[in-house]
């Protein structure tokens, strides 16, 4: 089963007028290697790139959203207002919104639900912490995030859903997950949705790997079978986005 490679780039709390201005320009060089690209800036910058990226390949997606209708939630964003606004995929359930401003599953998978009842595309975003992969808890951390998704959701949405999984202890630390400690990661996410969901689902849902992804080590993890793209933090701010966007495309060409 083929499927086609995702690269996101997360600019996080970060940016101005004048670096989303000259980033766009970069940007703008991405081609169409057969990798689909998005990048999601801060909800101030949004309409910005947007309309700098108009007729490029690179779609401009957002951080989070909120799970209620449009109405009195001072600081938050309904999906409403993004489907309004054009976009038409958006992160949910980041390790930043989960360890730092105390989401739980469950807060995540309605948000999720949310978008996929408004026609959003979800890039559902999982992992663990150090400690709970030393205490062996990998799989069941995940597990329990993506089922809390499974519970209120159908077969038929997860063809609108990207898994990013993200180890927490990597994400902005330098500290990359070797390939291996990777591939078996996805590889395990693949059976379970095979388990829990359907084999067909299995085979077709894309996962994402993020964790200091950058131009030096994306190739040995491009070619893990069971990694389809990445989501990139730090690395998304700088021009060797683009490296990583052809280095997955030219490698999974070859698979």
């Amino acid at each position: 089963m083929s499927r086609t490679p995702v690269v996101g780039g997360n600019f996080k709390c970060n940016g101005t007028v004048k670096f989303i201005q000259e980033h766009a320009e970069v940007l703008k060089k991405i081609e169409n290697n057969g990798v689909e690209v998005f990048v999601c800036p801060t909800a101030l910058h949004s309409s910005l790139l947007q309309s700098l990226m108009a007729g490029s390949h690179v779609e401009v997606a957002a951080q989070n959203m909120y799970f209620q209708k449009p109405g009195a939630w001072t600081g938050e964003l309904a999906g409403e207002l993004l489907v309004d606004a054009g976009i038409k995929t958006t992160l949910i359930g980041h390790s930043e919104r989960r360890r730092i401003m105390g989401e739980s599953n469950e807060e995540s998978a309605k948000k999720a639900k949310r978008a996929l009842e408004l026609g959003l595309k979800v890039v559902f975003c999982i992992g663990e912490t150090l400690a709970e992969r030393e205490a062996n808890q990998v799989d069941a951390v995940n597990f329990a995030q993506l089922e809390a998704l499974r519970l209120i959701t159908v077969e038929a949405d997860w063809k609108n859903i990207v898994v990013a999984y993200e180890p927490v202890w990597s994400i902005g630390t330098g500290v990359v997950a070797s390939p291996a400690q990777a591939q078996t990661v996805h590889e395990s996410l693949r059976k379970w949705f095979a388990e829990k969901v359907s084999a067909k689902v299995a085979q077709e849902i894309r996962i994402q790997y993020g964790g200091s992804v950058n131009a030096k080590n994306c190739a040995e993890l491009s070619s893990c079978k069971d990694i389809d793209g990445f989501l990139v933090g730090g690395a998304s701010l700088k021009p060797e986005f683009l490296d990583i966007v052809k280095i997955l495309g030219d490698t999974k060409k070859k698979m």
